[in-house]
């Protein structure tokens, strides 16, 4: 049989399981729209109400955090990087990237493994090296909710991920009180930092009435090369700018509310010191729609989503290379959910769903003749029409069988499929083995994939709780992991969203990840829950099929070396991870006039993962790390001292030529003061200016493009910024 007619008729199959999927949510819709309305809510008095929409999912489990919005305004002062406001949560660790891209590490595993989900948009990078990940697309100032689930997850926060899933929300749109009443408000925020000379800027303005609300919301940050601590040295190509802009426009019905999102981002530039490319124009727009509606039979979640990205690399201002190397990826990712959460009797309530999400993808390097190797006078396809569909179905049940026993079951199917057209090289002969080899073969694969979740609570008393489970979490491999082609140096060296400097190449025969997880957790804490409190999460996970790297022949003669760039090929292999997250707080004083009230806080994370086929250790695996604060508030005055450091990182990926690391600690001090509208905020970073290396930093280039030092830290840095509200 011809492959375009397999090809089409594999596509009428498709078609048909997509139809299947939009009837069946269909119905769910027109079913609740049948259902009788509530009553409207009597009229509320003239002051300015938040509208909260319904939570579809469960309540976090033990092992998850939840930061809202008094929180996260603690942490956004003189963050640019969404992904940093996430530095102190338990269990989550930050992989170092570009100024504003930097990627959440849950218990030890990152990137695709952990489903990160933005106003409800499941975001995948468009980018051979990840330059632009889920949270470099939302500003800091822009979220008024984090939930963060590490380890054991409910079924209904989302499939095709193992390490995890963070869910980040805006604020939800405001509305006027009284039909006398008509709301504006809005803010205005700058800050500075000294190290790189960075600014940023937000802004933000929201007109509404009780039925309609209208908001706009932009931000500008711009920073140059930040100086590492020590001897103060520029880390080169850390420098970036980028601009966002984002309407809102917010109907409320008698029971419901109707959210439209749209926005644009444009980011010029954004070095990588991990990456032998640099990010030289990002540009992207997304169109987000929500409906929540009450019921008397539950609570209604849909949402529609559209994204568009164009992405360009080279070399920024050619300082890691004087040749020109041009590198265009474009993306489309669209799709819908589909939630319902329906109490049966005050012991149990049911949650269903059903999700789309499609994402099509171009990866090409325009053909540069500068080139000495003779990079044309083709493009070099290197994804060519990539696509990836995921369709996924879960059902739920959550039970309190009394005041102490609850629990929790889910299962969840995914279906993933993908393909990717014929590619080529630049021309000449240095590419026709991969190429002919790539296009032989049939490209489609479907993944059918099944989640598991099941959990215990027991709340002894008012004073502790317990929680155990058990989670069967699986994903299908990216687009990249599948099918990234080439075995040549350069190609493959262009393929790496880990930051080690190493060339990768996919393998279109992966199956997906299945990760069985079981964990445990005590949190221990005063009835009030004011002056103290202490919980500790011990977890393993064993991961069958497990992507890893094994390493390829780095020359002709079949030569390897253990202190250079290696070149490595994607393979299945049997992995574990275990670990314990532990937080806790004590309030240390509470006394009135100067002294106010004073609380320690406490963050440790310790994880180890290995291949069990290779015996290597997984690569990028954030040692034993902590953060200590003393923070202090009296009135509308509030100070910290912080403590933050990590153990020397030994335990590395041998394939990769993981570089070792020296622990290090570094102490940071925060001031701020409320008053009335005005809030003024200031603080040092890396106080002792001392010169540390990142543990999950990749590997250094500047301008030497060699192996040997992981990124270097930013040195002190003197910040200061002021929030005015209106």
């Amino acid at each position: 049989m011809h492959p375009s007619i397999d090809r089409r008729r594999q596509g009428v199959m498709r078609a048909r399981l997509l139809a299947t999927s939009i009837l069946a949510s269909g119905t769910l819709i027109l079913t609740a729209g049948t259902a009788p309305a509530q009553p409207a809510a009597t009229e509320l008095p003239p002051v300015p109400v938040e509208v909260v929409t319904p939570d579809t999912g469960l309540t976090a489990p033990l092992s998850g955090t939840t930061l809202n919005e008094a929180e996260l305004s603690a942490k956004r002062s003189g963050v640019s990087d969404t992904a940093k406001l996430l530095k102190d949560v338990p269990g989550v660790a930050l992989q170092s990237g570009g100024g504003v891209s930097s990627l959440p590490i849950i218990h030890g595993m990152a990137d695709d493994r952990v489903n990160t989900v933005v106003n409800g948009m499941p975001i995948i990078s468009a980018c051979p090296n990840h330059m632009n990940p889920a949270l470099s697309y939302i500003d800091p100032d822009k979220v008024g909710k984090i939930s963060v689930y590490a380890g054991i997850a409910p079924v209904s926060a989302g499939g095709d991920n193992i390490g995890g899933t963070i869910e980040v929300d805006s604020p939800s749109p405001e509305f006027a009180a009284s039909n006398d009443l008509l709301r504006i408000a809005g803010q205005f925020s700058t800050f500075y930092k000294s190290t790189s000379r960075g600014i940023s800027t937000s802004g933000e303005m929201s007109v509404a009435n009780t039925n309609l609300s209208l908001g706009y919301a932009g931000s500008y940050s711009h920073a140059n090369d930040y100086h590492r601590g020590g001897d103060n040295r520029p880390v080169r190509t850390s420098k970036y700018e980028t601009t966002d802009h984002a309407v809102t426009l917010a109907a409320k019905g008698a029971s419901d509310v109707v959210t439209l999102r749209g926005g644009v981002q444009y980011m010029p530039y954004q070095g990588f010191p991990n990456q032998r490319m640099d990010l030289t124009d990002n540009r992207s727009k997304f169109v987000n729609g929500r409906w929540d509606g009450t019921f008397d039979w539950g609570k209604l979640d849909t949402r529609v989503y559209y994204q568009d990205v164009q992405h360009q690399m080279e070399h920024l201002d050619q300082i890691k290379s004087k040749t020109s190397m041009p590198m265009s990826t474009t993306s489309v990712g669209y799709g819908y959910s589909v939630k319902a959460e329906m109490p049966q009797s005050q012991r149990d309530t049911f949650r269903l769903g059903n999700e789309f999400h499609r994402y099509t993808l171009d990866d090409w390097w325009p053909p540069s003749f500068m080139s000495p190797t003779g990079m044309g006078p083709h493009d070099f396809q290197n994804i060519h029409d990539g696509e990836r569909n995921r369709l996924g179905t879960f059902a739920e049940w959550e039970a309190k069988w009394d005041a102490k026993w609850s629990t929790l079951f889910g299962i969840r199917n995914d279906t993933v499929w993908m393909d990717t057209g014929d590619i080529q090289g630049y021309g000449g002969s240095a590419y026709n083995a991969d190429t002919a080899s790539f296009n032989s073969m049939d490209h489609a694969r479907t993944d059918v994939n099944i989640d598991l979740t099941a959990l215990l609570r027991y709340e002894h008393d008012k004073a502790s709780t317990y929680e155990g489970g058990y989670a069967r979490k699986t994903r299908s491999p990216s687009l990249y992991e599948r099918y990234a082609w080439s075995t040549g140096g350069m190609a493959s060296n262009m393929n790496n969203w880990t930051g080690d400097g190493d060339g990768y190449v996919g393998n279109i025969n992966l199956s997906p990840e299945v990760a069985h997880t079981v964990s445990v957790t005590g949190d221990w804490h005063d009835p009030a829950r004011k002056t103290w409190s202490f919980k500790v999460t011990p977890y393993y996970t064993y991961i069958q099929d497990y992507i890893d790297a094994d390493r390829y022949a780095n020359s002709a003669t079949g030569e390897t070396t253990d202190r250079d760039f290696v070149k490595l090929k994607l393979n299945n292999h049997e992995a574990q991870i275990y670990g314990a997250d532990v937080s806790g707080n004590v309030e240390a004083w509470d006394a009135a006039g100067l002294l106010g009230r004073g609380v320690f806080k406490a963050v440790v994370g310790w994880a180890n993962g290995q291949n069990l086929d290779t015996g290597d250790n997984l690569y990028n695996i954030m040692p034993l790390n902590f953060r200590f604060a003393l923070e202090h508030q009296t009135g509308g005055w509030k100070n910290a001292v912080e403590l933050e450091g990590a153990d020397s990182k030994n335990g590395v990926s041998n394939a990769r030529n993981e570089i070792k690391t020296p622990a290090y600690a570094l102490i940071n001090l925060r001031t701020s003061y409320e008053w009335q509208n005005i809030t003024a905020t200031a603080g040092i970073d890396n106080l002792f200016n001392h010169l540390y290396h990142q543990p999950l930093g990749g590997v250094e280039y500047g301008e030497d493009l060699k192996w040997g030092s992981n990124v270097s830290g930013p040195g002190r840095s003197y910040m200061g910024g002021v929030t005015v509200k209106f």
